[in-house]
């Protein structure tokens, strides 16, 4: 099991040879492995590696297996161990010609050896796989023949522009539209995804098609590389993609446990608040979102949600309730870009008796979007989905014969009616709330993230303190982190805007000059982009041009991706330029930063300290050990500056206890002493136990001992709330009540005594607002 990982996201500009080229740095830093974005062949040009094209090869564009060889032996060399991203839900087929599984079958269809493979409802289709790539119906007039093509065998090629298509045997005489008609594929107008897609896909992207891997053989073909690499040592522990989009979540780890030899292996699943996984599921935990939100939550003040509820209520018109806002997400994804998924739903269970077709599809996208987890397993589960019809009759009843009848069927574990809608409800869920409902609420963005719940504002700390001794019981080796390549802002832009819930006044006082100043229509999306431009500022226009443009569409309410309104994205770039250029607002923006910045930077290195120190793996994101204050993809995976890493490692390393101030050494400081700690002495880390603040700042710590009740191992002390805290005078006679004796900071070498009244925290954080103890 990994003391601590470090995730890199491994590019055509970032390969494998520069990633083993860091392997000393993150050795010297802490961590015990490496932790690698996929790594098998993917699509031409991929920036991310999710979209595999071929399972038999490492990926050539980041190095090739040469290079993959020689970043396990740098990383052996330092005593350091590769867990390893995989994909087994989907495959990319944007280029046919590259992916030669997806080749096949549109050359061969039903009878090719790859069908199998794909999540094909052929009979929909008349025996042809829709493609939606055409501009429109009648650009089938613009395909054409090319002979000796580039694709497959370098037989007579189906082209439309610069995508390319086979030609099955025996059918390339005609015309290129009479050609096109025998093909066991069917290129449609892009529009009809919605509607008329018959194969299984990652969320809504056309170009991933959903992979069978319920079945051995193509379980064992798609992993025989990967397994390979296990036994032969070069990986040591799995990170398993999206496994809601799986058939049989469980089936899949049983299998893949017994292949590995029972690696540690995590999975990237979301679990709403309250939410486990399955007892029964052969993994170690999730990838760590569940662990973010616990984080995040003990440092947000719940004293600033009155003021910035009314401020939303202002700026929306009326009180938003979010549980509707959710629910009208998700059924524009069921009834618009997940249609195609539905209806297939549809077509599985067939008729039932006595429910009228269009009342039946009603009632199933009305359970998609109550449905209030990703998806259960079932029989896990079974309870979500009885309070899921429970609740829908109620509001619906309507709809109750349809429900009647859908409920038994959906029931039944292992049917391809119950699997599909299990199958269904996770990417309902992903794009109604986290591509849709995070960019309409703004009331708090920084609450707005992955595995978080936005209506949820803020915990105390005895309820953090339950979190982490759940976590202990029942996933202590589950994986924990802050920021991922998939977090909608990073940790530290978070942390930044946590701040606001203490000065919510202030907050509403400056926005509302803003709107008045640079007036949008929709002023929530507007809220959106001046908290977002304020948590990740100073930052380049280019960026934030670029993220208010995609917080627009993806909100959808008065743009979008796929009709997009000139006028209104016109409007909403003059914001964001006025943001550098009208000098008043820019004043006001950088003087408010300025104000800020010094908590948010106290919050920063809290939820860090709590991160790396809490049961379970931490994880920390490339580049993530100094400030780092990013914006949703592509913005959180640009390069990486080791080298500066690197020399700041260096003076840490020589007795400097740098200030806590822009250059973020501070928090790299933090970093390396804690997971230093962690990979050496794991036995200081075996239990939990809350220590208890007494004094008139009490509230303001949070403070717990990793080697359980009186035991005095390594114990973490963060601030939280800092703004509240320089109000109230500071410290003052606050004391934490560990036993009697010498304790030593591990992050300043510095001594400090407990005694009878307790450890004082005023002179513990007079230079850091976090402190790492042990015995000394």
């Amino acid at each position: 099991m990994p003391s601590a990982t470090y995730r890199l996201q491994i590019t055509a500009e970032f390969p494998l040879d520069a990633a083993a080229s860091v392997a000393g740095y993150l050795a010297d830093l802490g961590v015990s492995h490496a932790y690698s974005s996929p790594l098998l062949r993917a699509a031409e040009g991929s920036t991310h590696g999710y979209d595999t094209v071929d399972h038999a090869h490492i990926d050539e564009a980041r190095g090739g297996r040469p290079g993959f060889d020689r970043f396990v032996a740098a990383l052996h060399a330092r005593g350091l161990g590769l867990v390893l991203d995989l994909v087994p839900n989907h495959m990319g087929v944007a280029d046919p010609a590259a992916a030669p599984w997806w080749w096949d079958v549109l050359a061969h269809g039903r009878g090719s050896a790859h069908a199998d493979a794909f999540d094909i409802d052929w009979e929909s289709g008349g025996g042809r796989v829709r493609i939606p790539v055409l501009g429109s119906a009648e650009d089938v007039e613009k395909l054409e023949v090319v002979t000796g093509g580039e694709g497959g065998d370098g037989a007579a090629e189906l082209r439309y522009y610069d995508n390319r298509f086979p030609i099955a045997p025996g059918t390339g005489g005609g015309t290129p539209q009479e050609v096109h008609a025998r093909q066991h594929y069917e290129l449609v107008d892009w529009r009809r995804a919605d509607t008329d897609l018959n194969y299984r896909r990652f969320f809504a992207i056309n170009t991933l098609a959903g992979l069978r891997v319920e079945d051995p053989a193509i379980f064992d073909a798609t992993h025989e590389l990967v397994l390979r690499l296990v036994a032969e040592g070069a990986v040591d522990g799995l990170r398993i993609d999206h496994p809601d989009g799986l058939a049989d979540p469980k089936g899949y780890l049983d299998r893949l446990a017994e292949a590995s030899g029972g690696r540690w292996t995590v999975v990237e699943k979301i679990l709403e608040p309250g939410e486990d996984l399955p007892e029964s599921w052969r993994t170690a935990g999730t990838t760590g979102y569940d662990a973010l939100a616990e984080v995040d939550d003990v440092l947000v003040d719940p004293a600033g949600e009155p003021a910035l509820t009314a401020l939303d209520t202002e700026l929306s018109g009326a009180p938003v309730d979010y549980a509707r806002l959710v629910h009208t997400g998700k059924r524009e994804v069921t009834d618009g870009m997940l249609g195609s998924e539905v209806a297939r739903l549809v077509r599985v269970i067939g008729e039932l008796p006595g429910v009228p077709a269009a009342e039946q599809t009603e009632a199933l996208a009305e359970l998609l979007a109550s449905f209030p987890v990703y998806r259960s397993y079932l029989p896990d589960g079974r309870e979500h989905l009885d309070a899921t019809v429970a609740a829908v009759r109620a509001h619906r009843p309507d709809l109750a014969a349809a429900l009647d009848a859908l409920h038994p069927v959906l029931s039944q574990a292992g049917t391809e009616a119950a699997t599909r809608f299990e199958q269904t409800s996770g990417p309902v869920m992903a794009k109604g709330v986290e591509d849709t409902a995070y960019y309409r609420w703004a009331r708090f963005v920084a609450l707005n993230e992955v595995g978080g719940d936005p209506a949820r504002f803020g915990t105390t700390v005895e309820e953090f303190h339950a979190a982490q001794q759940r976590r202990l019981e029942r996933r202590p080796a589950s994986m924990t982190t802050l920021s991922t390549h998939d977090t909608k802002r990073s940790e530290d832009v978070r942390a930044r805007l946590a701040v606001l819930a203490e000065i919510p006044t202030e907050w509403a006082r400056l926005l509302r000059g803003w709107l008045d100043r640079h007036p949008l229509a929709d002023r929530p999306l507007a809220h959106l982009v001046w908290q977002n431009l304020v948590g990740a500022w100073p930052l380049s226009r280019e960026r934030a041009h670029a993220y208010a443009e995609k917080a627009a569409r993806e909100a959808g309410t008065a743009t979008t991706w796929t009709d997009p309104d000139e006028q209104f994205e016109g409007r909403l770039h003059a914001l964001v330029d006025a943001a550098f250029d009208d000098e008043r607002t820019h004043g006001e923006i950088e003087a408010f930063v300025a104000r800020i910045a010094p908590a948010g930077r106290s919050n920063s290195l809290a939820q860090k300290l709590l991160q790396l120190t809490m049961p379970g793996v931490p994880d920390v994101y490339q580049g993530a050990e100094l400030w780092d204050l990013s914006l949703v993809d592509p913005d959180n995976r640009r390069p990486v500056d080791y080298e500066r890493r690197r020399r700041l490692l260096a003076r840490l390393d020589e007795g400097w206890v740098p200030p806590v101030d822009e250059e973020g050494a501070a928090k790299l400081l933090v970093v390396s002493r804690t997971l230093r700690a962690r990979r050496d002495h794991p036995e200081w880390y075996a239990g939990y136990a809350p220590v208890t603040a007494t004094g008139g700042a009490a509230e303001h710590v949070v403070a717990f001992d990793r080697s359980g009740p009186g035991a005095g191992g390594a114990v973490a002390v963060a601030t939280r709330l800092p703004v509240g805290l320089a109000g109230a005078g500071g410290w003052g006679d606050t004391a934490l009540q560990l036993p009697t004796g010498a304790w030593r900071d591990l992050l300043t070498g510095r001594r400090h005594v407990s005694d009878a009244g307790g450890l004082p925290v005023a002179p513990l954080l007079d230079r850091l607002p976090v402190a790492l103890l042990v015995r000394d």
